[in-house]
């Protein structure tokens, strides 16, 4: 484990991707639905994208909000984002009306890339925010014309995923790329201290705020991820692609650092899992994969673990998986009890946008659980962990305390 990391390794963002488009042009970039994206078809797309950015007069340093689920649009809407010199934010499609409205105009994004599913919200809000474009995109916009259309059909019309909306002036998604794909992006010099994010908290304490993030910052924990994981990621044999589950939405900056970035940074394949509730979907997709990593929280965890086809999955290949947010519970599949062949990396994550803290190195041992209250009697609900003399003896006190 190295003591440092060089995160002048890369000037920017753009910088790490395009290494990564050249060296890895042939390997799978993303799986989603079924549907193989190479690195070199995001490296095209991700050109086209910026290109069509630049020509509706966007210049450096202008935000663009991106506001999806899990899909190949997204990384690519990044990726042109980046190269164009643009600013990105990241924006929970769950906001109603008012957070979306809050968010665009505290980051005084100028465009915005939506799914079509939550283009109401958009609507309902758009008039009182600076948004002067918007690219629209649909659940199956990349993945060929039979599937996307048939995705598309079913999203729209058999599981009534798409509220009915009005916005006149947007442009498709796969018009857009098509718009940009025979104009060449300005090249525009970017460098460690720029912006590259603005990543907003999920408001626990009152607003969303804004956390202003470098291409520095998100270069330095993307190396500081790979470094943690090399231990036991070194383990993967060279004729396996690394692969890594996406279950956690990408628009987080736990997913954007550890998995869109990390991913790219080493090459790997990134499993898109759109929507992380539906446990057995998600446990059907990765039973067709092989799968080295898997970032996740305790709850999602807790769930694939407690469910019927949890088995059907081939974990003997999973070397580490972390667990962001809270401290993942012992019984979780990531403490190794039901895949006693994958070891831990255990994170307990800030919920604020920040560099991801220090985690547990994936070849150290769990942390033991804190040690009961000695004092602790029959009936009490006593909240002290630590082997020291209870200040809240009495059952009675304790209830009490714990009321208030």
């Amino acid at each position: 484990m190295p003591a440092d990391i060089d995160a002048s390794h890369y000037p920017s963002l753009v910088g790490l991707r395009e290494e990564s488009f050249t060296k890895y042009a042939d390997r799978t970039a993303y799986s989603f639905m079924g549907k193989d994206v190479s690195y070199a078809e995001t490296d095209k797309q991700s050109k086209a994208f910026a290109a069509y950015l630049q020509g509706l007069g966007l210049a450096k340093g202008d935000r663009v909000a991106a506001m999806m689920p899990n899909c190949p649009q997204d990384p690519i809407a990044v990726a042109g984002i980046l190269r164009a010199g643009l600013i990105l934010v990241n924006v929970n499609p769950l906001y109603t009306p008012r957070e979306l409205e809050h968010q665009l105009k505290d980051s005084g994004a100028k465009a915005i890339v939506i799914m079509e599913n939550f283009g109401t919200t958009l609507q309902q809000c758009i008039a009182a925010t600076p948004i002067k474009h918007i690219v629209l995109t649909s659940m199956g916009d990349r993945l060929g014309f039979l599937k996307g259309a048939l995705v598309n059909y079913v999203v729209r019309n058999v599981k009534k995923m798409v509220p009915h909306f009005s916005l006149p002036c947007a442009v498709r998604f796969n018009d857009a790329l098509e718009k940009g794909a025979g104009r060449t992006p300005q090249a525009v010099t970017i460098g460690p201290d720029d912006v590259a994010v603005l990543q907003y908290t999920g408001g626990p304490t009152g607003v969303s705020k804004g956390a202003v993030l470098l291409h520095r910052n998100v270069i330095a924990n993307v190396l500081q991820s790979e470094a943690w994981n090399e231990p036991v990621m070194a383990q993967v044999p060279a004729s396996e692609q690394p692969t890594s589950v996406c279950a956690l939405p990408l628009y987080h900056i736990f997913a954007f650092t550890v998995g869109m970035m990390l991913n790219m940074r080493t090459g790997g394949k990134l499993i898109l899992i759109p929507n992380p509730r539906d446990l057995a979907g998600v446990l059907k997709e990765l039973s067709k994969h092989t799968i080295h990593s898997f970032p996740a929280v305790n709850t999602l965890f807790n769930g694939l673990a407690n469910h019927p086809d949890f088995n059907t999955v081939n974990w003997k290949n999973l070397k580490v998986s972390v667990g962001g947010g809270m401290a993942v519970q012992p019984r979780s599949p990531s403490s190794g009890s039901r895949r006693p062949a994958a070891r831990s990396a255990r994170v307990t994550a800030s919920p604020k946008p920040r560099p991801r803290p220090p985690a547990t190195p994936p070849t150290a041992r769990p942390t033991p659980a804190p040690s009961a209250c000695r004092c602790r009697a029959p009936g009490s609900s006593c909240w002290t962990t630590t082997a020291t003399k209870c200040r809240w003896a009495s059952p009675a006190k304790s209830r009490s305390r714990a009321r208030r």
